[in-house]
């Protein structure tokens, strides 16, 4: 009985989490709507680290003084540009293809870490990086007539996935016996003075904060921020403790249907290539992440 409540209580984690992260691209749609890029992905990073801080408080004995900067740098490269070169990304492309791209980072993960990681080198994991790849193409090229602008804005998406897997490594490599979630709230935390900076700099302080319009796009942005981000990533871990990493890694093929729903429901036009293209995408993750059977 108790096996059964565990294994329903994973499967309601593995698909809020879904739901939650699915839903970040069109959040950040809603953002840009009335607010500049910069300023919701300032909001974003400011509310997950101030949801965060009393956890960074409780952790940060656990962070060694010589890997704090690993862990500033892991929160840059992990949370803080991708926040900025997402919502740069939406404003000339569909939140679905943000959500459809982001499901590359397992494998710019593996891509990384086998050409500057000294990961070991496994002829299945390249077939699978060449298939996500060749998936990536089909997803660019689906709509037709696409511009050089397209690229350039959809290049911000690949980039940010780029950032991730390189994080990913990063913390594998210098952060592997910190606890995950100290490096994450702390890493929020550090995150916290440069935003409320960036955040004036952009003037939202200066812009009429009671306007229905403006207020929207901040709730959307804080929403992200606070549920996207925060509470997202205390799920992820608990997730991984209760079921274990392979299973939790699992959500990455659910967020970009979630991704698409929305997308649809928001009057996005999706076609069968790109459809197409995020399946191929998503075979690739399977064959790189796979284990070779014994």
């Amino acid at each position: 009985m108790s096996d059964r409540r565990g294994t329903f209580i994973n499967g309601i984690l593995f698909v809020g989490l879904c739901i939650i992260w699915g839903s970040s691209f069109i959040l950040i749609k809603e953002g840009i709507a009335h607010l500049s890029a910069y300023q919701v992905a300032t909001i974003r990073i400011l509310s997950a680290g101030l949801v965060l801080l009393p956890v960074a408080i409780r952790q940060w004995k656990n962070i060694p003084a010589n890997k704090l900067g690993y862990v500033f740098l892991s929160g840059l490269l992990g949370s803080f540009f991708p926040a900025y070169l997402f919502c740069l990304a939406e404003t000339k492309i569909d939140s679905s293809l943000a959500g459809f791209l982001n499901s590359l980072t397992p494998i710019f993960t593996i891509f990384i870490g086998l050409l500057f990681f000294g990961q070991v080198f496994q002829m299945h994991k390249l077939m699978g990086v060449l298939i996500a790849l060749c998936g990536m193409l089909v997803l660019l090229f689906a709509k037709g007539n696409v511009s050089m602008q397209f690229f350039s804005y959809a290049s911000f998406a690949l980039i940010a996935t780029i950032l991730y897997g390189l994080n990913i490594n990063l913390v594998g490599r210098h952060l592997h016996e910190t606890p995950s979630l100290a490096v994450v709230a702390v890493s929020f935390a550090l995150l916290l003075l440069p935003c409320f900076i960036i955040l004036w700099a952009t003037g939202y302080f200066s812009l009429p904060l009671a306007n229905r319009q403006v207020l929207f796009s901040s709730g959307a942005s804080a929403l992200l921020g606070i549920m996207g981000t925060a509470v997202a990533t205390i799920l992820f871990y608990v997730l991984i403790k209760r079921s274990g990493g392979l299973f939790a890694s699992m959500v990455t093929y659910g967020i970009p249907f979630i991704a698409l729903t929305w997308g649809l429901l928001d009057g996005e036009t999706i076609n069968s290539w790109q459809i197409a293209g995020l399946v191929i995408i998503l075979l690739g993750v399977y064959v790189t992440t796979r284990k070779k059977a014994k």
